[in-house]
C-alpha cells in the first residue's frame, strides 16, 4: 500500500512541506517546534485579548517587510516607465535585473507572529 503525499503549507511559517496521507489528524505544521510556537502564540493571544484573526508581530520585522515591498513597488513603477514605447532586448534585460534586485531580498522574508488567535474555521484544517 502506497501512502499518498501532498504538498501543504505550514500554519505557522507558511512554507511548503510534504504531508503524508497517513491515518489520523492531518499535519498543519512543517516542524514540531512550529506546532509548539503556534500553541504558545494562541495562549498568549487569548491572555492579551486579541480578537479572532488578529496577530501580534515584531514591529522591526514588519517595517523591514514594508520597506522591501515599497522598494519592489517602486521598481515596478520604474520598469513600467522604462518599457514604454519600443523597448529592445537590452531594455528588457535591464528591467528584469532591476526587478530581480528589488524582489530578491523578499524571497525569504518571514514575519512570524508572536501571538495569534486563529479564526475557528482555520483551526479545523
Amino acid at each position: 500500500m502506497t501512502q499518498k503525499t501532498e504538498i501543504a503549507h505550514c500554519a505557522w511559517c507558511g512554507r511548503a512541506f510534504a504531508r503524508s496521507g497517513s491515518q489520523g489528524r492531518r499535519a498543519r505544521y512543517c516542524r514540531r517546534s512550529h506546532r509548539q510556537r503556534a500553541f504558545e502564540a494562541r495562549c498568549l493571544a487569548a491572555r492579551m485579548g486579541l480578537a479572532s484573526g488578529e496577530a501580534l508581530v515584531d514591529a522591526d520585522a514588519l517595517c523591514r517587510l514594508r520597506d522591501g515591498l515599497y522598494v519592489l513597488e517602486s521598481a515596478l513603477d520604474d520598469v513600467e516607465v522604462d518599457l514604454r514605447g519600443r523597448p529592445g532586448p537590452e531594455d528588457y534585460r535591464r528591467a528584469f535585473q532591476h526587478l530581480y534586485a528589488a524582489a530578491a531580498p523578499l524571497r525569504d522574508a518571514c514575519v512570524e507572529p508572536a501571538a495569534v488567535l486563529t479564526p475557528p474555521a482555520a483551526e479545523a484544517g
